[in-house]
């Protein structure tokens, strides 16, 4: 009888130690409600990674390596191109030099942009003072000062002109755009060179000192250094030179001159 009893009581020790392991194993499995699930919205992607893994959620692999593939290619062909002296690769040879050499328009797209969407782009220089609108060909208009006197004519040299001005007085813009170039110019001297919205240049050039920035949009009449001095030293005088293109043509065709 107490044997009986024994093995009783065994099996019921065992079905709840099994009882007892097969509920531990369910809890282990359950899967808990975060709070944004809890309360009605979706659970939110989780973006950490295990140490090892190296794999970035915005990072992504095949468009790297896609890139990384495509630069090389582009600049294998073009390694191709110049090397090879073809004659019927020439003209591709000329439209990538051109390409490579020439100067982005900004004071173009900048007033483009403007035209079109009333606004400059974020991204492009621009004048933080009045927003007034006025009409483009206004705004391309130069404007001499009044006491300038013409030195050297543009015949002389077939690039610019020679202004004469008061000592040590300021040389301004004689219309709005952008600062392409500040610095020295081989036979200008200390050079300012703006780019305007209808592509033209416009050069300032034997000043004394530079006032101005590169890439630094400026308005009609901004102070862009102080003109140089002349041969007597008795007044001062700076270089103006306008270009299209790839040309330099007479400013008198451009500004009015007394």
């Amino acid at each position: 009888m107490n044997s009986r009893a024994d093995e009783i009581r065994k099996r019921i020790a065992r079905r709840k130690k099994e009882k007892d392991r097969v509920t531990k194993k369910v809890d282990s499995n359950i899967l808990w409600t975060e709070d944004e699930e809890r309360y009605g919205f979706n659970k939110l992607p989780s973006y950490d990674s295990k140490v090892g893994e190296g794999d970035h959620p915005l990072f992504r692999k095949e468009l790297f390596l896609f890139k990384l593939l495509a630069s090389a290619c582009l600049f294998l062909l073009a390694a191709i191109l110049f090397k090879n002296e073809a004659v019927t690769l020439a003209p591709a040879r000329d439209f990538v030099k051109a390409s490579m050499e020439k100067d982005f328009q900004f004071a173009a797209v900048s007033g483009w942009y403007e035209e079109q969407f009333g606004k400059p782009l974020a991204l492009l220089p621009f004048s933080d003072g009045k927003q007034e609108t006025q009409s483009p060909s206004k705004n391309s208009d130069y404007a001499l000062p009044a006491s300038a006197k013409i030195l050297e004519d543009f015949n002389d040299n077939g690039q610019r002109i020679t202004i004469e001005t008061g000592k040590e007085a300021s040389v301004e813009a004689m219309s709005e755009g952008l600062v392409r170039f500040a610095g020295k110019k081989d036979g200008f001297g200390n050079t300012v060179i703006i780019q305007h919205g209808d592509k033209s240049e416009s050069w300032y050039g034997n000043l004394a000192d530079i006032n101005v920035n590169l890439y630094q949009y400026i308005e009609k009449g901004t102070g862009l250094g102080t003109a140089g001095d002349t041969d007597d030293g008795e007044k001062g005088s700076f270089y103006f030179a306008i270009k299209k293109g790839d040309d330099f043509i007479d400013p008198i065709q451009v500004i009015p001159f007394e």
